[in-house]
């Protein structure tokens, strides 16, 4: 078999298994696993696979730019978005994370709604002008790539919110690499603001459910909920059930 054809066998081995076997796609192709892990090499240069030990699993498409994924997925983040907006209690104080999820979720908002709303994306907190919401604004560097502040000052300031509930905003949802994004400061501003949170549930639109980016965000038993469209491919949410992942389907 060429290593093209290859190459399309384990893209399509990823999107139906969620995950590749070095060893066991060498024996049954019957070439080396030297050959196999070279096209996984390539494939994850290429930001269609994450390598891990042993093999691979799929890359997320979350990761693109934030233009890009406005277009990623669009209906099944409406439905994620409704079900995490009415989650918003009247009163309460919750922490909205920032991404094109985050964003659907505070549109979703019933305008009259009475709460605050705690936020590092100020595209989140723009959407927010014509509501009852207090807005509190959380700065720090711009990251362009998801529309958030992030780095020293951003963190510094998010560790003086306390808030009910924080809606995270991830690239990856995966059974067996947890919660994960594509950028290591942008994770580390994640986990801080979980950590002044109440409780936290997962914005788990169809694209994110069984792919994996980069840098860990959190474990599953951190997490109050994840929050996972029936969309999403069965055997990657078969798969976070038998993790004991706690689901929260939309309806």
């Amino acid at each position: 078999m060429l290593a093209a054809s290859r190459k399309d066998l384990l893209l399509a081995r990823l999107r139906a298994d969620g995950r590749v076997i070095a060893k066991e796609l060498a024996a049954e192709l019957g070439v080396s696993e030297d050959s196999i892990r070279r096209d996984l090499r390539e494939l994850d240069a290429a930001g269609l696979a994450v390598r891990v030990y042993g093999g691979a699993v799929p890359a997320s498409p979350a990761v693109a730019d934030y233009a890009t994924r406005q277009a990623v997925a669009t209906e099944s983040k409406q439905r994620i978005a409704r079900f995490a907006a009415s989650l918003i209690e009247p009163g309460s104080t919750v922490i909205v994370d920032g991404g094109t999820t985050a964003l659907a979720t505070v549109r979703a908002l019933d305008p009259a709604l009475a709460c605050t709303i705690v936020t590092h994306s100020p595209t989140v907190a723009a959407a927010l002008l014509d509501h009852a919401a207090d807005v509190i604004i959380i700065g720090g560097r711009l990251f362009k790539h998801s529309a958030v502040a992030s780095g020293a000052a951003a963190v510094e300031a998010a560790r003086m919110v306390r808030a009910d509930r924080f809606l995270l905003g991830v690239t990856g949802i995966h059974a067996d690499a947890g919660l994960t994004t594509g950028d290591a400061d942008e994770a580390a501003m994640k986990r801080v603001l979980a950590e002044r949170a109440a409780e936290t549930y997962v914005l788990g639109s169809e694209e994110k459910i069984g792919a994996v980016s980069p840098f860990a965000v959190l474990p599953f038993d951190e997490v109050t909920g994840v929050i996972v469209d029936p969309a999403a491919p069965a055997t990657s949410l078969e798969a976070l059930d038998r993790r004991g992942v706690p689901l929260l389907r939309v309806g």
